[in-house]
Order: C-alpha cells, then structure tokens, then sequence
C-alpha cells in the first residue's frame, strides 16, 4: 500500500458520519451554492493535522498533489497542509515548487476554509518575498479572475502582508473587488480592512471614508466591527466625511 492510499484509509477511519452532514450544509454544497457537489468525509481539523503530522515528511510532492485532486473535502485539505508543512521547512526551490502547485490546483482549492487556512502560508508568503511588480501582476490576474477561489485567494493572500505592517495589496485588491458580486468575496475583503485597521486604523479610515458610501452593507460591516459604537454607527448612516 502506497503512502497516499494510508491517508486515505487513515482519514476515512476518522470519519463521523453525523459529522458530514453536518459540514455538508455548513459548507453549502448543495444545488447553486457555492460549494455546490463538494463531498465530505466528517472529519475534524485536529484529527487532519495529526495524520500531517504522522505522514507530512514521508510523502512526495507528485503524491501530494495526488491527494489534493481527490473528491473528499477533508482529504483535499490534508494535502494543503501537508503542502504547508514542506514549504516552512523547504528550500526556497521546494518553496516555487510548492507555490506553482497551488497557483495550478485553484480548482482544488474551492471553499473557503482551504483558502484561509493555508494561502497566506504559502501563496502569500512567497508573493511577499517577490519584486512588488511581480506581486502585483499575479494579485491583480487573480482578483479579475471568473473563479470565486481565485478572487478569495487575492485578497487572503495578502493577510501575510498585513502582518508585516505592509498594507498597499490589500487596500488596492479592496479596491478592486468593491463591486464583486459574491458575499463570501463581500466578508474577506471586510475582514482584511478589519485587519489592516487593527494594526492601523487610520490607514483603514483613509480608505473606507473614500469608498464605504459604495461598500456592499456586509463588506462595511465586517470592516468596521471593531470599532467604538459611535463610530461604528456614523458609518452605517453614512455620517462620516
């Protein structure tokens, strides 16, 4: 037996099944929702970091992505965080390596928590570490992509750059997305500003006040949950100039 086809039995050994249905409607997969035809196993984070644990320095790169392109959510997201775990450990040759994977697999990355969990890791580590030119043509490619999880992956990407006090890709992939369509794209980009603000809120108030009159209502929200109520509340009733 072949070290893809133990994780595999691995994790269908951990799973629970009341666990899947629940995760199924957590995760919209049914007809027309964004993670529609999306099959789960039931099984915890946790439980999918220890079998990365147990197997992340034993299997190769091909077999990685082998387990990245199989059917079960959860299996999918062993191998990112299997990916994840190579790249900190890697070379930076392992690490272009690592970040060509992912940048070819998007349609393997398709909801949103295997976006979150692993793209600032590697996607926007290796894009932090880039001529800013380079950066801000492969975030602009994804933000006006047609895939949903490409568009999550420009903005999520730059949570790495938040984190470094580097503020310019996030505010300018907000931008760019003011007028997405879709609410999950509606919720990161509020969130990142959310972020951005925590470290710098008048880097934030610089950007909401120009734009926030136009802001999805959910973008906003999410945008300005941390601040003091007053404030909070000027925002919403378009008060703030």
């Amino acid at each position: 037996m072949d070290i893809t086809e133990t994780i595999v039995q691995e994790l269908n050994r951990l799973a629970d099944p009341e666990k899947k249905k629940v995760l199924q409607r957590f995760f919209k997969t049914g007809p027309g929702q964004y993670g529609e035809g999306d099959i789960f196993l039931g099984v915890t984070v946790p439980k999918i970091r220890q079998v990365v644990k147990k197997h992340a320095s034993k299997i190769s790169l091909p077999e990685t992505v082998q387990l990245l392109q199989n059917q079960h959510h959860e299996i999918r997201m062993c191998a990112l965080l299997i990916l994840v775990q190579k790249y900190q450990k890697g070379t930076n040759e392992i690490k272009k390596q690592i970040y060509d994977i992912f940048l070819q697999n998007t349609n393997y990355i398709n909801n949103w928590d295997l976006v979150d969990v692993t793209i600032p890791c590697v996607v926007g580590d290796y894009l932090y570490n880039q001529p800013q030119h380079i950066t801000k043509i492969i975030l602009q490619q994804l933000a006006t992509s047609n895939n949903l999880w490409e568009r999550r992956i420009a903005v999520i990407s730059t949570f790495h750059f938040i984190r470094q006090d580097r503020f310019g890709e996030t505010l300018e992939i907000s931008q760019m997305l003011l007028n997405d369509e879709h609410d999950l794209i509606h919720k990161v980009v509020g969130w990142m500003l959310r972020e951005v603000g925590k470290r710098n809120q008048e880097v934030e108030e610089q950007f909401l006040r120009r734009n926030y009159k136009n802001m999805p209502r959910t973008m906003l929200r999410y945008a300005i949950e941390r601040f003091e109520e007053t404030k909070r509340q000027a925002y919403l009733q378009g008060e703030i100039k």
